[in-house]
């Protein structure tokens, strides 16, 4: 089924349904396309498609935030639901005649232009490309964490910290970095539990068991087995049992914290030749101050260019890339004539 959404002059449809311009196999030219659909991708397509440019957004649709309910920290923004935050924003690209297409991007190549292969059959190609396509979250395998993530299994106190302030906190470690968010989140709460799971009492420095100790951090050794969930609401976290008993010990909480791994969805910046940097969050592409990567026209914007971009920033970097890249274009074409 074909999902049109018709204002000034755009179009949304999905990839798999032939539509004009739009039948497997075709080739279509933009001047910027918008791999991600997220603040980031919408953002700097905002920008362009006030500047007059013909803009391609590519949203496969899966956005780092979905779990939420709402969106917290964003001025003007707080408390708004991810989805009519999206949905808003794909309104605003419409006003200017951006187009939004739902399909996944599964290759791209440069030969002058860049030309981007998608899941659905078309090929299309652009002067400029962004990359804003975020990356995913991956959890612990620990018994019902994946279906409270989002609700009162939270990763971020500043997106989440206000609404279950007071409560009783835990923090499950996934490596002894997970001591400063046990740290930070007493901002929030002064009943909180470090459960070291995986991570080993002897991982902890002396200055770790210091800070935890005048924070008032609780902290519990073993293997955390699963979750206590009554009334669709957290009540506890379960320990795993020793060979004797069979079962754990049930440590009363009402939120837990969790550092997920962080997977960069950078594959397309990598295969296009940007060169990429590890980091303790993932690997990730070089930019500049503007998100133009070490290929030039090609940009990474939002958490496909650093883990730590909430969605204000993930906004503001595709809102600056997007105005960086007009310039480029402008300036290339200004130059290209005077050559001529």
């Amino acid at each position: 089924m074909t999902e049109h959404i018709t204002n000034t002059g755009h179009t949304e449809h999905t990839g798999h349904t032939a539509s004009p311009g739009n039948t497997p196999g075709s080739t279509d030219a933009y001047e910027v396309v918008v791999i991600g659909g997220g603040a980031a991708g919408l953002s700097a397509a905002l920008v362009l498609g006030r500047a007059r440019r013909r803009t391609l957004v590519v949203d496969a649709g899966e956005p780092r935030n979905a779990p939420a309910a709402h969106m917290q920290g964003y001025l003007s923004r707080d408390g708004m639901s991810p989805a009519e935050f999206l949905a808003i924003g794909r309104e605003e690209i419409a006003r200017y005649g951006v187009e939004l297409v739902r399909d996944r991007a599964v290759d791209a190549t440069r030969e002058g232009d860049f030309a981007v292969t998608l899941a659905g059959g078309r090929t299309v190609r652009a002067r400029q490309l962004v990359v804003a396509t975020g990356l995913k979250d991956e959890l612990p395998s620990v018994e019902g964490l994946a279906g409270r993530f989002g609700r009162d299994v939270l990763h971020c106190p500043y997106c989440h910290g206000w609404e279950v302030r007071d409560q009783a906190f835990g923090v499950l470690a996934t490596s002894p970095m997970s001591v400063h968010q046990a740290l930070i989140v007493t901002q929030w709460s002064k009943d909180v539990k470090l459960f070291l799971h995986t991570v080993g009492e002897a991982e902890l420095s002396d200055e770790d068991l210091r800070r935890l100790a005048a924070a008032g951090v609780d902290v519990v050794p073993g293997e955390v087995a699963g979750l206590v969930v009554e009334d669709d609401r957290l009540t506890g976290v379960r320990l795993a049992g020793d060979d004797v008993t069979g079962a754990g010990t049930v440590h009363a909480r009402e939120a837990l914290f969790v550092a997920p791994r962080a997977v960069p969805r950078t594959g397309l910046l990598a295969r296009l030749g940007a060169e990429m940097t590890e980091t303790p969050f993932g690997r990730y592409p070089v930019v500049d101050g503007r998100g133009l990567t070490t290929v030039p026209g090609l940009w990474a914007a939002g958490n496909a260019s650093g883990f730590a971009e909430q969605v204000v920033n993930a906004a503001s970097r595709g809102y600056r890339a997007g105005a960086a890249i007009n310039g480029e274009l402008l300036m290339g074409d200004l130059d290209a004539a005077v050559r001529v």
